[in-house]
């Protein structure tokens, strides 16, 4: 495959988060005017619009849902939580259906309030993929496990590394549940290349690469650290090298940038969705 600018451009997904301060029709629009053809949505303002409503905006835009955002959440060891967590799961997994996205990407949910069982808090995760395999292979979604960089471990994600996260993930078929690369967080990894690879199987149906996510890490780190992704190209990541690394492992799928920032949510939607496809070609491409 070429790596030139238009297949990498194709496959370009813009993430809902990263202009917040668009309305669904205005993502909708917006992507569609700047010839980007993939969305990636998140399940509050979906469902405040309406799930069937939404599927049908981006439908008749001419756009696909690349990935539904989030799932997850396994953690707790309260039984109640628990069955609460799974429902929830499965209402997603339904949306996702609704939507026409075979990704559902899962957060694993951090430590439960008092508790520094990292292992046990790993192992519900796996009872929860477990449990909802079946179901959303019904529906023809795959789990998309993310790991997070592991200054969430504590309050939002006991996955950290993209080993973990195959470690869990490799307990059950590839086309059920697979991984997300989202360069923020996993930049730092020196082992990262060497498990991309491996996510990449055998290629085809082997692979776990269920969905790649681009933000560049910028410092210094907000308060909260949530909202600090910086804007493609102006921080420490090596986006192209990761381009090339899930390339190599097999991955033509969907490339979806995912920022959150409120610098560029001020901004006009437009105009950061231009300098994005702008980024991209200097940075990704």
């Amino acid at each position: 495959m070429s790596h030139n600018t238009p297949s990498l451009l194709d496959r370009l997904s813009l993430n809902q988060e990263t202009v917040r301060q668009w309305s669904l029709p205005e993502l909708a629009d917006g992507c569609a005017r700047a010839g980007v053809r993939g969305v990636g949505l998140w399940r509050a303002p979906v469902r405040q619009y309406g799930v069937a409503a939404a599927a049908r905006l981006i439908r008749d835009a001419g756009l696909r849902v690349t990935s539904l955002c989030r799932g997850g959440f396994f953690t707790a060891a309260d039984p109640v939580e628990r069955a609460a967590a799974l429902d929830d799961n499965r209402a997603a997994l339904d949306e996702a259906a609704a939507l026409g996205t075979d990704t559902l990407v899962l957060v694993s949910g951090g430590l439960p309030p008092g508790s520094r069982d990292l292992p046990g808090a790993r192992e519900r995760v796996a009872d929860a993929l477990g449990e909802l395999a079946p179901y959303a292979a019904e529906r023809g979604v795959r789990l998309a496990l993310e790991p997070l960089h592991p200054m969430y471990a504590a309050d939002r994600c006991v996955v950290s590394t993209l080993a973990q996260a195959l470690d869990l993930a490799e307990r059950f078929p590839a086309d059920r549940v697979g991984v997300v690369v989202d360069t923020y967080h996993l930049w730092w990894d020196d082992t990262v290349g060497a498990q991309i690879g491996r996510a990449g199987g055998t290629g085809g149906a082997g692979s776990r690469l269920a969905a790649f996510q681009l933000a560049d890490w910028v410092t210094p780190l907000p308060e909260g650290v949530l909202l600090g992704r910086g804007q493609l190209g102006d921080g420490s990541v090596d986006l192209r090298w990761f381009r090339e690394r899930v390339e190599t492992a097999g991955y033509r799928g969907p490339v979806e940038v995912e920022i959150f920032n409120p610098a560029l949510w001020a901004r006009d939607g437009a105009e950061v969705l231009a300098e994005i496809v702008q980024r991209v070609r200097t940075h990704v491409v």
